[in-house]
């Protein structure tokens, strides 16, 4: 006992634990909590009957509709893709590997304005891959989708990839000397490993593409009603000076992102005590 307390009093090059926490809590609440309360405080200013109209005109809760339906489906096709990809820089020596993988981190480095221009030229009616289909996809809700893609993709990667090379093949070739298919293998070994970390790459596009501005106000032709997301009326009522009305619609926003981040890890502990219980 007295060796541990010793031990414990011994100068480290970090900072002790209640230094560490202090500075912790302080950071965090200059950074995140103080510039979330001040929208709250602002929309404080608005009576429920005003809050309630702020944010739920017509206008409003179309671009709601737009944001959260084009960035969950965005999200949950990233899971699918991500996985893919992720799969196969793991499991798969093949040329330029190193490229394709480096290629995975574009979206992050790529400011998002480039990357709203280069979408809107590619898919345009007259660009190099708008030309050959039937459809418009550039200053459409299509072209939201497309752009939510783009930048939700390496977070669903970079979050599979470390989990799939700590993944044993002991697992899978145990499956298979008893009999179970690639199928069975995959579905019944592989994905519940996975899951925690398909539900984490989920959250992080989802909540990624919630926010998204730069990228997306391009190729969506921002028309009202059709094709304008809920980041883009908020900048608008900013520059009509109703600061209440644009932190209204932002604390609906920020509210709807915490319970459905608290939802994803509700998820991420069930899958992980289910996984635990198996095991």
């Amino acid at each position: 006992m007295l060796l541990s307390r010793t031990l414990l009093k011994r100068h480290s090059v970090l900072p002790g634990f209640d230094l560490a926490l202090g500075l912790s809590i302080l950071y965090l609440s200059l950074i995140v909590l103080v510039p979330l309360s001040a929208a709250f405080l602002k929309t404080f200013t608005l009576s429920w009957p005003q809050f309630v109209e702020a944010v739920s005109t017509p206008r409003v809760l179309a671009s709601y509709r737009l944001t959260f339906g084009a960035s969950f489906l965005a999200a949950l096709l990233n899971v699918v893709f991500g996985l893919i990809v992720a799969w196969v820089l793991v499991r798969y020596r093949f040329p330029f590997k190193r490229l394709v993988d480096a290629l995975v981190d574009l979206p992050f480095a790529l400011p998002t304005a480039v990357a709203g221009i280069a979408l809107t030229a590619i898919w345009a009616q007259n660009g190099s891959l708008g030309q050959y289909l039937p459809f418009k996809v550039s200053f459409t809700p299509l072209g939201v989708w497309v752009a939510l893609v783009f930048i939700g993709l390496p977070f669903v990667v970079r979050t599979v990839q470390p989990v799939l090379e700590d993944l044993s093949r002991e697992l899978e070739e145990a499956a298979a000397t008893l009999g179970a298919t690639r199928w069975q293998t995959v579905r019944l070994v592989v994905l519940p490993i996975l899951t925690p970390a398909l539900l984490t790459g989920f959250a992080l596009a989802f909540a990624r593409a919630l926010g998204e501005y730069g990228s997306v106000i391009f190729i969506a032709g921002n028309m009202p009603m059709i094709s304008e997301i809920t980041p883009l009326l908020i900048i608008t009522k900013l520059e009509q000076y109703d600061y209440a009305g644009a932190t209204a619609i932002a604390v609906v926003m920020l509210v709807a992102s915490f319970v459905m981040l608290l939802t994803i890890n509700l998820l991420q502990a069930w899958a992980r005590r289910r996984q635990g219980g198996i095991a």
